[in-house]
């Protein structure tokens, strides 16, 4: 097959970037949809015969990806978020409206072949609610005029810019903050090496290369930081399980897919501050003896891909990666991976099987990544938000970093707040800032005045917080899960008194469903059947029945999955039903007392 030279040139890119040719499979699908506009049986066999895979191997893993297409889309592939923070800001009626606009339904095209369109799960635009993408490109705090007008442009042949960097990441500071791996948010050109060494860059590198591995290590316990993605494990205490000798290589690999509804934290860390999570990860390979990584970021943000491979480049120019890093004797070398849609792939077994190139299953463990993960090699993953905090507290100290959280919950962490606020965004706080506070002075209060109702406090995999449950709240990880539920990936999802418990466990268990990966029986069957059980509900149709059996199909999924998806989908639907039982029965009556879960986001 003839390629155009620009998909000839990222082939042969992607070719040279891994050990094992398979990993550069959806890479190479993706880039080449971009350029011809869905994938086709003969660009399957071409990359079969490139990679010396058979047709059906290609296949069978691209079909696992929802970003991957088989037929043509249009020319602006339109994707609506409904997802649970656009939807307590109005993505239902905006997406009943932009049917009616475009003549149109889901995953349909015009007829002249101008627009698709196509409703998505979250799309990491939470803070900017309601949001969508157009070929990649962000539209934020939308309502029907606006998406009017931004269709109208693409109408006339015009590119509406793109909503850069995040909303909510870059605003005045408020007094509560502390900012250190957000202090060049906003800077003018902080995602260049020229600002980033302005501001102290690479100076953490700098000092871990005088001391020994283990003494790094050292310094990482004693700041007390813990896993950012969700699971709050000891960073310095995961490092020191990678075995010292390994005849397999040793990798460093950092999850940037952040998929988890209510998070949209490391898409501002990479586009304004790549060179900090870059320098983490050097610190994190010179600590574990680790010659190679990759950023495995989620395929939905292309632009801070681009961003992410630009630093990259300026690294290697500069002498931070590659051979003899700094004129050290260490050498590292980095790559950013792309992947293609598929929320399963943040759990870090999944992400390795979708970076050699596979389906993202998760693997059964033990063994653990740290002694047998990519390619069979020890491996450490750690969050975008993890990695981005190593630089500081090598330059400042463990203890220093250790003292501006709470105990045994070191640091500061980005909170996604988002929902019923009237200032959602992304705020760098001290762990165990009060959440009570969050709310109601960091982010402005409830919009309209209206009462809190419940919180969602890590992202839509936690179990819900009633209002009189937040009360002297510390956001930290042991405070939160002494409380009932998680700090997760710092996603906090504020909800008020009008929202329909019933429509909001509906809509997170709709999202469980469609990412289930279908490998494991409790979560593939678990999930169709709630979503099934609670649309009945929602509808009118059910039985007073069904209210337990609920609460029974959830808990039989609850740790009898291969990963923590069962778990994901099952926390917050028993804690709904547990704590508004009456709202339930209120639609087994045939009656809802509140307003659709959602309010526009320019009311």
């Amino acid at each position: 097959m003839q390629l155009p030279a620009e998909v000839e040139q990222k082939f042969q890119a992607l070719l040279a970037r891994y050990p094992v040719k398979r990993s550069a499979l959806v890479p190479m699908a993706l880039y080449a949809q971009d350029v011809l506009g869905y994938i086709s049986d003969e660009l399957i066999a071409e990359i079969a015969r490139r990679l010396d895979l058979n047709t059906l191997q290609v296949t069978e893993t691209l079909e696992y990806y929802t970003m991957l297409r088989r037929k043509p889309a249009g020319r602006n592939h339109v994707q609506i978020c409904t997802n649970i923070s656009c939807k307590l800001r109005g993505a239902d009626k905006l997406w009943e409206f932009a049917q009616r606009k475009l003549e149109i339904g889901n995953n349909q095209t015009t007829a002249d072949g101008l627009f698709s369109l196509e409703e998505v799960e979250c799309i990491g635009a939470c803070t900017g609610a309601p949001a969508m993408q157009v070929n990649y490109d962000f539209y934020e705090n939308l309502t029907p005029e606006k998406f009017e007008g931004i269709i109208a442009r693409f109408d006339r042949g015009d590119r509406p810019p793109s909503v850069r960097p995040a909303t909510g990441a870059v605003h005045p500071r408020h007094p509560a903050e502390v900012p250190v791996i957000s202090q060049l948010f906003g800077v003018e050109n902080s995602h260049t090496l020229a600002v980033y060494l302005q501001n102290d860059g690479y100076k953490g590198l700098e000092k871990a290369l005088s001391m020994s591995p283990d003494q790094v290590i050292d310094e990482v316990k004693k700041s007390n930081l813990r896993g950012r993605g969700g699971a709050g494990f000891s960073t310095g205490m995961k490092w020191s399980f990678v075995p010292k000798e390994s005849a397999k290589g040793k990798y460093i690999l950092a999850n940037c897919d952040e998929s988890e509804p209510g998070t949209c934290k490391d898409r501002p860390l990479l586009e304004m501050v790549p060179h900090q999570l870059i320098e983490g990860m050097i610190i994190a390979a010179y600590a574990v003896g680790a010659h190679r990584g990759y950023a495995y970021v989620r395929g939905e943000y292309r632009y801070v891909i681009d961003i992410l491979e630009a630093a990259i480049a300026e690294a290697y120019a500069a002498g931070y990666l590659g051979k003899n890093v700094m004129g050290s004797g260490f050498s590292f070398d980095l790559a950013a991976h792309t992947g293609a849609g598929s929320y399963e792939c943040g759990e870090e077994s999944a992400l390795m099987e979708s970076l050699e190139g596979k389906r993202g299953y998760p693997r059964i463990r033990p063994p653990f990544p740290a002694v047998v993960g990519l390619y069979g090699a020890p491996t450490v993953i750690n969050n975008a938000e993890t990695l981005s905090s190593v630089p500081a507290i090598l330059r400042r100290g463990g203890e220093w970093y250790a003292s501006l959280g709470s105990p045994k919950n070191g640091g500061t962490r980005l909170y996604s707040i988002s929902g019923h606020v009237n200032k959602p965004g992304i705020y760098e706080l001290p762990m165990g800032f009060p959440l009570q506070r969050l709310i109601d002075e960091v982010a402005g209060g409830i919009v309209g005045g209206r009462k809190l109702k419940a919180v969602i406090p890590g992202g839509s995999s936690c179990p819900l917080l009633k209002a009189e449950e937040i009360e002297g709240l510390a956001m930290d990880f042991d405070s939160v899960a002494k409380a009932g539920s998680m700090l997760g990936s710092g996603g906090t999802i504020i909800i008020d008194e009008q929202t329909c418990m019933v429509d909001l466990c509906r809509r997170i268990m709709h999202f469980y469903a469609h990412e289930s990966c279908g490998w494991c029986i409790p979560c593939r069957e678990g999930t169709a059947w709630l979503r099934k059980l609670l649309d009945r509900i929602h509808d009118g149709g059910g039985r007073r029945s069904d209210i337990p059996l609920v609460g029974e199909l959830a808990k039989n999924m609850l740790g009898r999955t291969f990963c923590p998806l069962g778990d994901a989908a099952a926390l917050p639907t028993m804690s709904i039903v547990k704590k508004w039982p009456e709202e339930f029965e209120e639609h087994i009556a045939g009656k809802c007392l509140y307003k659709p879960a959602d309010v526009f986001a320019a009311v």
